[in-house]
This record gives C-alpha cells, sequence and structure tokens, in this order.
C-alpha cells in the first residue's frame, strides 16, 4: 500500500461514503472510487463492505487501517519537521478557532499579520469542532480546551466568563426564571450536544431539566442573534455582549469561566511563518 492509496483508504474509513471521502480530498468521487477498486485489487481483499447505511471496513479493512494510520503519522510528521525547520515568512498557515473568538480578536489578529507579513497566506476555519493539529487538519488552534497530548505545546492567553442572558422583551413577557427550578416555564437557547455535551443537562451550572428548548444551534454567533430575538435563554460570553442594549444578564452571580489557550505542535514551534501568526493572535487578545 502506498501513500496515495492510504490516504484514499483513510478518507473512506472515516467519512463513510464516496462522496464524503471525495470532500475530504477535495478530489472528485469517481477517482475515489477507482483508487479504492484498484488498492483492494492490488492487496486481494475487500477493504470494505458496501452497506445501505455506508461504507463498514471488513477485518481486512481494520487491520490495515493500523497500518494506514502509520503511514499517515509518518507522512504528518515528515511534513511538520520540513516546516519546522523554514525560515520564510510566506506560505500558508492553517488557523482553527470558534466564530466567537474569531470575531472578538482573531480575524483582528490577522490584519495586524498581514500589515506585517504579507506574503503569510492564512486558512481560517472556526467551528466548535475540536480540530486535529496531529493530522494537520490545522497548525495553529485557539482552543478552550488545553491539550492533553504531549506532541502539542499550549500558551494560556486569557480567562473568559460565561453568564446567563435573555433579550429585554423576553423577560418583559415571561419574567425571570426562578432558580434551582429546572428552568421551569421558560425556553432556553442551547448548543448541539456535538458542539458541547454539557448544554444538554445545564446552562452555567443550572438545571434546564424543565426548560423548553426553544433552538440548538452549532455557532456562537447564531446564539446571541437567537437571545437577542428573544427565542430564549442562553448562555453567552460576557466579555463579548455586556454592555448590549438587547440583551439582559440574568443572575450576574451565577456564570461559568473557561481559559483560552494559543495550541500547536511541537514540531512547528521553530516555523517562522507559524510563530508570525502566534504572536500576532497573542498580542491581539483584549484585556488578557
Amino acid at each position: 500500500m502506498d501513500w496515495d492509496n492510504a490516504r484514499i483508504f483513510l478518507a473512506i474509513y472515516r467519512a463513510g461514503t464516496l462522496r464524503g471521502a471525495a470532500s475530504l480530498l477535495n478530489i472528485d468521487q469517481a477517482t475515489v472510487g477507482r483508487r479504492l477498486a484498484a488498492l483492494e485489487t492490488s492487496l486481494g481483499a475487500r477493504l470494505f463492505l458496501r452497506t445501505p447505511s455506508g461504507y463498514v471496513a471488513t477485518p481486512a479493512g481494520e487491520l490495515a487501517l493500523t497500518a494506514a494510520e502509520l503511514m499517515e503519522r509518518a507522512a504528518d510528521q515528515l511534513q511538520r519537521e520540513m516546516q519546522g525547520i523554514d525560515n520564510r515568512l510566506s506560505g500558508v498557515v492553517r488557523v482553527a478557532t470558534s466564530d466567537t473568538m474569531a470575531l472578538n480578536f482573531v480575524v483582528a489578529a490577522m490584519q495586524r499579520l498581514h500589515v506585517r507579513h504579507p506574503e503569510i497566506r492564512v486558512m481560517l476555519s472556526t467551528s466548535n469542532q475540536i480540530s486535529s493539529l496531529t493530522r494537520r487538519e490545522s497548525d495553529l488552534a485557539v482552543r478552550t480546551l488545553r491539550p492533553t497530548s504531549p506532541d502539542l505545546i499550549s500558551r494560556r492567553l486569557t480567562r473568559r466568563f460565561m453568564g446567563l442572558y435573555a433579550s429585554p422583551a423576553y423577560l418583559r413577557e415571561r419574567g425571570e426564571p426562578q432558580r434551582d427550578t429546572g428552568m421551569a416555564g421558560h425556553d432556553v437557547v442551547r448548543y448541539q450536544s456535538s458542539e458541547a455535551p454539557r448544554h444538554a443537562e445545564k446552562l452555567c451550572g443550572e438545571s434546564i431539566a424543565n426548560a423548553r428548548v426553544a433552538l440548538e444551534v452549532t455557532s456562537g454567533i447564531i446564539m446571541q442573534q437567537a437571545v437577542r430575538e428573544g427565542i430564549g435563554i442562553g448562555e453567552l460570553p460576557c466579555h463579548m455582549v455586556d454592555g448590549d442594549a438587547r440583551l439582559t444578564r440574568i443572575w450576574p452571580d451565577r456564570g461559568e469561566q473557561y481559559e483560552v489557550y494559543l495550541v500547536m505542535h511541537e514540531d512547528l514551534n521553530r516555523s517562522a511563518r507559524v510563530r508570525a501568526v502566534a504572536d500576532a493572535i497573542t498580542e491581539s487578545v483584549p484585556d488578557k
């Protein structure tokens, strides 16, 4: 199995469909199908079962997975090491963060970076999903979780707080919720469970067992707008919404704190362009 075919195999295994694999690799679906057929022929084994719900690995496929992932780690390590000794202040750097942190300071950091080093091109991805730095899905990430992998290094950027908010119109109509009632009689806006599992039961430590879930979102920006529109009570970052006349904080003494970290793979700490992006982000965090 060569690395090109291993990439195809891993993409199908992870996506579960030829279309999903093609999207991951940015190639057409027909090419994925041809390469898989050629790989199975060369190995003399069926790697996937074609089921109505997608492609499921056979026992031979599960065995091939171990070898393919070893090849992936070796290829990624080689690329990181080559990038790590690159002293050019040009080229592409992949940055991952959430949409709220991008709006708050990361985009400002990119403007600062562009003035200093216009030949560095940033690919900025915004999602609450944690991207993999070890698989080169990103070179840098701004996260609210400190990584545990020994291959990753992190720098604490700041501490932030979340609070419960509603629109003035919502509170005029529905009143303020009573503490320790599970938000009985109230509507809430929360993240989908894939984005923030803790929201399934609580917002800012307050149970929502008796609330009606009016809207589930995957975006912090949409969350803010939904609460402004009076759809329900939501958990929002205090530093971004305090002072917004369209929002009123409920129970100012009740909140959640979190840390913000800048994370990168240790191999990239020596790359000039990655360091330049990291420095710009660090300098742009307001009120450290």
